[in-house]
């Protein structure tokens, strides 16, 4: 499973290429043993509500066969399997998910292809919403279905807006079906399974104790469904995640509130699901000035990851995981730039950013604007601009545009920030001056010095989620009668963490030295 958030680098090119790459020596309708085996035992249980087999074959098997006999290949049509399976019109759309994934990842989808994989989320999401849903599916593969509807959005978002490359026909046809992958279209699938899964009441249900819900990680123990449950659970990541593409930062975290990403949650249940979240989430209040929360949420996940990153190493995911966390470190460096605050930060995640960007990080708070440019550049999200271009002027690529505005709106905060770096070296030098002094040192103006204050407070103060005024600032004041009085946050020293550490470190030498056998 490939995910966005982790960053597909492959670059999409005609659609001619991409059919001829599929064409040669595929049979859509062949099915090889191992083929009809996998669908056969899939669907029996699926049937059964076996989600551990499930979840083996999903995350197992489906790999294996995609490796071993589908690396440049898609896998067998769904008409070719349908027999195996009576028939079943729900599978077989489940089946087609994990068909589009598949090429998706591994081939250049054609324009054709990019439709029928949106006709098909539409049938099965429409299914979830409206129909009768009997099956209980791992949670692994309902994120999936969220994280891929929104990784191919994006993907044809991009693909339309690079009209150079594009036929007559292809044009023409994307003119005739612009209903395809709207964005319209896609927040409201989303937001319908929020609102039909009644996820936000049942959230709000376990703030009075009802825990049910997250106890089970979402599943139905008592031969119900999860799947519409979860499916909502999971869009409400993926509307943060569609806002945030979209540059509506605000919009994202609000959609996010009913989850508390401070508490544990069925989105720690899938890795990919929990690095999402906190990505977008980090990103979206670093772009909305809320510095300390972002250094906060990607020191929790960046210290769970230092963790638990041995247990992943034979995942799908491992590589994504690598690159998410690569970015990440990317962003703390960006907000501690920005709002020096290493107190939030752990030891370890302290460490590891130190050696990755601990000169680059001097340089960015000595205001050097290409490191902020470039670290942005490669930790930003892949924007993007979902209204349709004008079909009838000129063909040119606008794929970058929506990129280069966000960048240039950091940049501009970035310059703003600069431009107080000055005063807040001063202020840490007292804990009381004279604004004539301070003046002086700065070689302004009273009044000019009076505006740089209030500006300085204004950049160090954002509105939380609560809609309470923050403070992201290490040092503070206020001015009582014509004098500035400092004051500074002292970190506090974990002497816990500390002693942790060594009582762990001298555990493990003892039990090695209980392990050494002395010679006689």
């Amino acid at each position: 499973m490939a995910y966005e958030s982790y960053g597909r680098d492959y670059e999409e090119g005609y659609d001619v290429d991409g059919a001829e790459q599929q064409e040669a020596s595929y049979d859509p309708n062949f099915v090889p043993d191992a083929v009809r085996t996998f669908v056969v035992f899939m669907y029996r249980h699926i049937r059964e509500k076996n989600v551990y087999e499930i979840h083996q074959m999903y995350e197992g098997s489906f790999q294996k066969l995609s490796e071993r006999m589908f690396k440049e290949s898609p896998w067998p049509s769904v008409e070719a399997i349908a027999p195996f399976v009576d028939n079943d019109h729900v599978f077989c759309l489940l089946y087609r998910e994990m068909w589009f994934r598949h090429l998706y990842a591994r081939l250049q989808p054609t324009l054709k292809q990019r439709f029928e994989s949106w006709d098909n989320y539409c049938s099965l999401f429409q299914v979830v919403l409206h129909g009768t849903v009997n099956m209980q599916l791992p949670n692994q593969w309902l994120w999936d279905m969220i994280d891929e509807f929104i990784y191919q959005f994006q993907s044809f978002c991009q693909y339309r807006a690079k009209l150079r490359t594009k036929t007559e026909q292809e044009i023409a046809l994307l003119r005739q079906y612009d209903e395809v992958w709207n964005v319209y279209g896609v927040l409201n699938y989303l937001q319908a399974l929020v609102e039909k899964s009644m996820i936000i009441q049942i959230l709000e249900s376990e703030k009075d104790g009802n825990l049910t819900f997250t106890a089970t990680d979402g599943y139905d123990y008592n031969g119900g469904s999860n799947v519409l449950k979860v499916l909502g659970y999971f869009s409400i990541v993926g509307l943060l995640r569609v806002h945030c593409l979209l540059g509506d930062y605000y919009s994202g975290l609000k959609c996010l509130a009913p989850v508390d990403v401070n508490q544990p949650g069925v989105y720690n249940s899938v890795i990919g699901c929990h690095i999402t979240t906190i990505y977008y989430y980090g990103f979206a209040n670093l772009m909305l000035r809320r510095y300390v929360e972002a250094i906060k949420t990607f020191n929790q996940v960046l210290l769970y990851i230092v963790k638990t990153k041995q247990f992943h190493q034979k995942s799908p995911q491992f590589d994504q995981i690598l690159k998410k966390n690569e970015q990440m470190y990317a962003l703390l460096a960006i907000c501690l730039s920005l709002c020096p605050q290493v107190n939030l930060v752990e030891e370890n995640v302290n460490n590891q950013l130190r050696e990755k960007y601990g000169e680059k990080m001097l340089r960015m708070q000595r205001s050097d604007e290409t490191l902020y440019d470039e670290l942005f550049s490669y930790a930003c999200p892949k924007f993007i601009t979902p209204s349709a271009p004008n079909y009838d002027e000129p063909p040119v690529n606008y794929n970058q545009d929506a990129y280069r505005l966000q960048l240039k709106l950091f940049l501009s905060e970035v310059r703003q920030q600069q431009l107080l770096s000055g005063l807040r070296s001063y202020l840490k030098l007292y804990t009381s001056i004279t604004i004539e002094k301070l003046a002086s040192f700065m070689d302004v103006d009273e009044s000019t010095l009076r505006a740089t204050l209030m500006t300085y407070k204004h950049k160090t103060h954002a509105i939380n989620h609560d809609g309470k005024i923050i403070s992201n600032a290490d040092v503070d004041f206020y001015i009582d009668e014509d004098v500035v009085h400092i004051v500074e946050s002292k970190s506090t020293k974990r002497y816990a963490d500390h002693f942790m550490r060594h009582i762990i470190k001298f555990e493990e030498i003892i039990g090695d030295l209980e392990r050494v056998k002395l010679e006689a």
